[in-house]
């Protein structure tokens, strides 16, 4: 044990054995899933990432290989010599299951101990531990799948790309400092004291750069950082494919990027999306959703009702009125029955999205019951149910306040109704929309200016370019994202590419020209000497191979992710360095 292969080499994978390999002489090599030994005979579930494959050992077979094969365990790294032959008791649920391996010669390559996690599908254990032993974690079959479904959707991508005349170019990962998005993660230069990198959030600036040195097309499978609290499916380092075009308008990216998502669908999913892709501008989205990622394999739209209740004497519909917000809802069909724990419930769930209240109407079959029907006519109780198109059985939910409250709130309410109700248990549907005519900007109340929905270098819309200083809440940006099931996968913008207009576009954002300059120079320099009209977009790597690979945990997908803490169980990254480290660099710790 411990030796080398020795002049042994493996000739197939034990997943790809089938009918046709009978009588063939093979090597194998892998780890033994289970051993049972039934006297005479032993059998070793032989796995490596193709497959399992049985081995059958016999003491009429190979005296020598039987002895050595009652020694083996769950775990042990072995290779096999033998003959493939026709299995006697066929498994129909193994792709191998028709044939076994008759083992002649056995050597154990490395022996196991008992693994602290069991190596199988499916597997119900605690985050945690799986994450310090990942590279047990992903020996385990259903994680390898998902590790070949990544690698496929990478080349396909890239086979697509490199047919429609993109080049991959590789840009920095340590990079200057952005003032505008998430926190950066700084890297502290040795040759410059008290100066730092930072790892790029995105390759936003240098893929702008690409397109000014006429590389027209370009993409990369790229690593970016982000230091931010982690929410559900959030990892401080996550994968984008990221790309620009040149010369090129919004239709024209979006075009080939349905035809991109098309093929990777098809090819991995077996899944025919059908173009053109449905957009829907971000107002309507809004409006009807409450999010600007929704999911749109269910209604339960969100309703306007200002018009029906403007006079109703109800203090908190009034006073949402007066303050320029609105009234609206949603129907959850069938639900009139709910209980009022249940109701109660739901009052406290849309309060955490800063909704002061929830109002109901259930449409019962014994008459209409309210939270608030001694504020409402028999007519105006009518109209609402008009307005929402209700049936005996619905349960009708109200927010009254602002429109980003109101929207907020019963856009989240929505999905955690279809959660509750089981709408979309066991719905395999993949919709796809784009969501179009963002914001430019919006108003940050605490630092008293507007700041980029995107980024400081996204184009406004043509007809909205009039009301930039004066009205730069109304203006809409040439920016789009790509949704699917109400997860974005996606987004991108056409850039500015006009000197005159990328400085007016800092004044609103507050920038002084010398913090401009401080920040985007080296952008704004290459801006002078013709930069062509360009574009792009960047997905998330890893949501879409979460949906590939049908897991709703982005740790799955990433082969050795960070905890909800941002920490490595494995590695115990961040750790603390030595003193010496430290001095060489300048740096000294508040103790």
């Amino acid at each position: 044990m411990g030796e080398a292969l020795k002049g042994l080499k493996r000739t197939i994978m034990c997943g790809e054995l089938r009918e046709t390999h009978i009588d063939n002489k093979v090597t194998v090599m892998g780890w033994v899933q289970r051993k049972r030994n039934l006297g005479g005979l032993i059998f070793v579930d032989l796995r490596d990432r193709t497959g399992i494959l049985q081995v059958v050992f016999g003491e009429e077979i190979n005296k020598e290989a039987f002895d050595k094969a009652d020694g083996v365990k769950s775990e042990y790294c072995i290779a096999v010599t033998g003959t493939i032959v026709k299995r006697e008791a066929p498994n129909s649920e193994l792709p191998t299951g028709m044939v076994e391996l008759k083992g002649e010669y056995i050597k154990v390559l490395s022996e196991s101990e008992t693994p602290p996690i069991y190596i199988k599908e499916n597997l119900d254990a605690a985050e945690n531990i799986r994450l310090k032993y990942r590279y047990l974690d992903l020996r385990r079959p259903d994680m390898q799948r998902i590790f070949m479904t990544r690698h496929k959707a990478a080349k396909i991508v890239r086979d697509f790309l490199d047919e429609n005349g993109f080049l991959e170019v590789e840009t920095p990962v340590l990079a200057n400092s952005s003032p505008e998005g998430a926190r950066d993660y700084l890297v502290p230069s040795r040759n410059y004291p008290g100066m730092f990198y930072a790892l790029p959030q995105s390759p936003q600036l240098f893929k702008q750069l690409l397109m000014v040195s006429g590389y027209d097309r370009y993409f990369q499978i790229a690593k970016c950082f982000r230091d931010e609290d982690l929410r559900a499916n959030r990892q401080p380092e996550f994968t984008q494919i990221d790309m620009e075009l040149s010369f090129v308008e919004v239709d024209d990216v979006i075009e080939l990027n349905e035809r991109l998502i098309q093929r990777v669908f098809k090819e991995i999913a077996n899944v025919d999306v059908k173009l053109p892709i449905e957009r829907m501008p971000y107002k309507t989205a809004m409006e009807k959703y409450g999010s600007d990622k929704p999911d749109l394999r269910f209604g339960m739209e969100i309703n306007d009702l200002t018009e029906a209740v403007k006079d109703v004497d109800f203090k908190v519909f009034q006073d949402a009125l007066s303050n320029n917000g609105s009234v609206r809802a949603i129907k959850a069909e069938g639900s009139a029955a709910m209980g009022r724990k249940q109701v109660d419930k739901l009052v406290d769930f849309v309060k955490t999205y800063g909704a002061k209240g929830l109002a109901w109407i259930a449409y019962k079959e014994d008459g209409v019951k309210s939270s608030i029907g001694k504020f409402l006519t028999e007519e105006q109780t009518q109209a609402i149910l008009d307005k929402m198109e209700a049936k005996v059985g619905d349960l009708i939910l109200i927010v009254a306040d602002k429109n980003s409250v109101v929207f907020q709130s019963l856009g989240a309410l929505r999905l955690h109704l279809a959660k509750e109700l089981g709408i979309l248990e066991n719905n395999n549907e993949f919709r796809f929309v784009w969501i179009t005519e963002f914001p430019l900007v919006s108003y940050n109340e605490e630092e008293k200016r507007f700041q980029a929905e995107h980024h400081p270098f996204t184009m406004p819309m043509d007809e909205d370019i009039q009301y930039l200083e004066s009205d730069p809440g109304r203006v809409r940006a040439k920016a789009y994202d790509i949704v699917l099931n109400g997860e974005e996968l996606g987004g991108g913008s056409i850039r500015i590419h006009d000197t005159k207009l990328q400085e007016r576009m800092f004044k609103v954002l507050g920038f002084t020209q010398e913090r401009a300059w401080e920040s985007f120079g080296f952008l704004l320099e290459a801006f002078k000497f013709g930069p062509p009209p360009h574009g792009g977009l960047a997905y998330g790597f890893d949501r879409i191979v979460m949906f590939l690979a049908g897991t709703d945990n982005i740790k799955d997908v990433v082969a050795f992710p960070k905890n909800q803490n941002a920490f490595c169980p494995l590695t115990e990254a961040p750790s603390v360095v030595e003193e010496a480290q430290l001095k060489e660099l300048g740096i000294s710790l508040n103790k």
